[in-house]
């Protein structure tokens, strides 16, 4: 049997979940690459909890586009110290800590929103002092998506995810966590990855 024939027949077995969130990532960020690692190597896109609009209408009303920061151009003027430029893309894991009434909040989850903040604060907590990240996901991520590949959202640019996501992993030094990051799918905690 040949490899074609081999890999058809394995994505003809996936379960239709696995196979959705699959067809929803590869849409969503076809450009992402590997997760960190540990993480299930086949699904290294996206999010869709987080992933930005990918139309134009609807941009605006999610709040999601291109960062508001400059992108670096040319050489630093003189006398002026050279700077790393910005990168055009950062991966990272992320804990979302949803609540009732929150976009694509799962059903099972009834906590308020106070309460959802209180439990990132948590997470948050739990990460900054040295905890496994992939072990706080496990405990504390209603993101069923991302939960299975340790937090993973992969790589993305600025305008890839919900902007308050995104400033937030732009902001980030590598291996940093950030503060609570809310957003209308709930409350997260990032981790930079690259």
């Amino acid at each position: 049997m040949d490899g074609r024939r081999r890999r058809g027949l394995a994505a003809g077995r996936r379960s239709g979940h696995a196979a959705l969130a699959g067809a929803l990532a590869a849409v969503l960020l076809p450009a992402c690459e590997a997760p960190p690692a540990g993480a299930d190597a086949g699904a290294a896109a996206s999010s869709p909890a987080i992933a930005a609009p990918t139309s134009a209408a609807n941009a605006g009303a999610h709040g999601a586009g291109p960062s508001a920061a400059p992108a670096a151009t040319g050489a630093p003027s003189p006398g002026a110290p050279a700077s790393t430029p910005a990168p055009s893309e950062v991966a990272a894991q992320h804990v979302l800590v949803a609540y009732k009434g929150a976009k694509n909040a799962p059903r099972s989850v009834t906590r308020s929103k106070a309460d959802a903040r209180k439990r990132a604060e948590e997470a948050r907590t739990k990460a900054a002092a040295g905890a496994d990240f992939a072990k706080v996901v496990e405990e504390y991520s209603d993101d069923a998506v991302t939960r299975d590949r340790l937090g993973s959202v992969g790589k993305f640019a600025p305008g890839g995810m919900v902007k308050p996501f995104a400033d937030a992993a732009f902001a980030l030094a590598v291996g940093a966590i950030s503060e609570v990051v809310e957003t209308d799918f709930g409350f997260h905690v990032i981790k930079r990855n690259q």
